[in-house]
């Protein structure tokens, strides 16, 4: 164990450590013992084998850092693994090991997850502050009164937790300390940071709830309300950007191509040219919504927390079947689309989907870049095969047709019927003559 360790620090840090050092404190190890089970954590979640080495490296640098420092096992935290991170790995000697200074952070990651689960140091502590326990109650009104899936409840909580620490610090949160100046200023410094209007908007909507739910609480927040103004966001301004049907005819052409995760890229695509899927939908699908027998799909983990049932068109049917056949990695869970990386375990997300069907655009030689395209290109050839709006909300899932109305633009056949006559042009009139 000297030598190794004494290897390790040099090809770590890339100068060598005095080996007296080492050896006086390779008798205090502090994660030996645990060093099997995490090695077990690491192989069976499908990582490979130059990753489980890199990881016991940093687990290894940890260890003697640990005991140079006199650090028990008990003080082992996120804080513990950030001073160390901190003093241990400078950007300038992360290139020696051959990887991102990032890559250290995960092997720790999964450290504290072996030594919680085994009960070899504390459990993560809660925010115990007067912020961190509203803010736990307010993600259960989120949560369970409303419905909201968990990302966007991170998202409020975050947006939630900036204005309250920055009010109250650690202290009891008191309303009357609130001005309504204060929560503009408050939006002022968010709008430097969101380019958008919409994504600005996502601010406003956060606080307009927490103070709304603060209200039924019985405090009197309605001036806090009343100082939130949404930013100007002309939704219905532009009409909704879809692939022309020579484009359709030039991506499908482009399906089908031999090579590494091509498979899986065309079912991608098919999820969402077909179905109309969401790029988190088709991450979160699974291999027991899909029932081949009656030829249909079940959406269980959709944007509204609803279950919904499609029928599973053929051809997207077959490019899922052909990737699960020849190129679906083994794994444990069971997604539909696996990652092709090591650890398969790890499932994929939404920007994964959506990387992928950005670069079935690049093969196509489509200049596009969006992957909810494709959903706009599905109700656009709704509606120009005869389908109504309300047809087309209820493919696409829409709660309100608010949410479908800006579709109605592109209804070139109704549109005719109720189009005025331009400025200066020729109109007929009842006794034939010309005006």
């Amino acid at each position: 164990m000297h030598w190794r360790l004494h290897y390790l620090e040099i090809v770590m840090t890339g100068r060598p450590v005095p080996f007296d050092t080492v050896v006086s404190t390779s008798s205090d190890s502090l994660l030996t013992d645990h060093l099997p089970a995490y090695r077990r954590y690491l192989v069976d979640r499908g990582h490979a084998a130059s990753y489980v080495e890199h990881c016991e490296a940093v687990v290894a640098r940890l260890d003697l850092w640990m005991a140079q420092a006199c650090r028990c096992l008990h003080n082992l935290d996120e804080n513990l693994i950030a001073e160390f991170l901190y003093q241990r790995i400078p950007r300038r000697r992360a290139a020696v090991a051959g990887r991102r200074p990032d890559d250290h952070h995960a092997p720790l990651v999964h450290l504290l997850i072996v030594l919680r689960t085994a009960l070899a140091v504390p459990p993560k502590a809660l925010d115990a502050t007067p912020v961190g326990e509203e803010l736990r109650r307010f993600d259960h009104f989120l949560s369970h009164a409303r419905g909201l899936a968990r990302s966007t409840r991170e998202n409020t909580l975050r947006v939630v937790g900036r204005l309250l620490r920055e009010r109250f610090a650690g202290g009891a949160i008191k309303f009357d300390a609130v001005a309504a100046e204060h929560v503009r200023s408050f939006l002022a410094d968010q709008a430097k940071a969101h380019t958008t209007p919409m994504s600005l908007s996502s601010v406003v909507s956060s606080l307009r709830g927490y103070f709304r739910w603060r209200s039924s609480q019985g405090d009197t927040v309605h001036a806090l309300v009343g100082a939130l103004s949404t930013p100007a966001n002309w939704q219905q301004a532009s009409l909704p950007t879809s692939l022309k049907l020579r484009e359709v005819e030039q991506l499908v052409a482009s399906l089908g191509q031999v090579g590494a995760s091509m498979r899986r890229a065309d079912a991608m695509v098919r999820c969402a040219l077909d179905l109309g899927l969401r790029v988190g939908e088709v991450a979160r699908l699974s291999l027991d919504d899909i029932d081949w027998a009656a030829g249909t799909i079940t959406l269980r983990r959709t944007k509204c927390r609803r279950e919904h049932v499609m029928p599973l068109p053929l051809a997207t049917g077959d490019a899922i079947v052909a990737y699960l056949h020849s190129e679906r990695p083994k794994t444990l869970h069971r997604m539909v689309f696996a990652s092709h990386k090591t650890p398969h375990e790890r499932c994929l997300g939404r920007v994964a989907v959506g990387t992928i069907i950005r670069e079935a655009y690049a093969r196509a030689g489509l200049p596009y870049t969006r992957p909810h395209l494709l959903r706009h290109t599905m109700a656009s050839r709704l509606l120009a095969t005869g389908s109504s709006i309300k047809e087309v909300a209820d493919v696409l899932r829409h709660r309100s047709l608010n949410a479908t109305r800006i579709y109605a633009k592109l209804d070139s056949r109704h549109l005719v019927g109720v189009a005025l006559p331009w400025p200066g042009a020729v109109a007929p009139n009842t006794t034939g003559s010309q005006a």
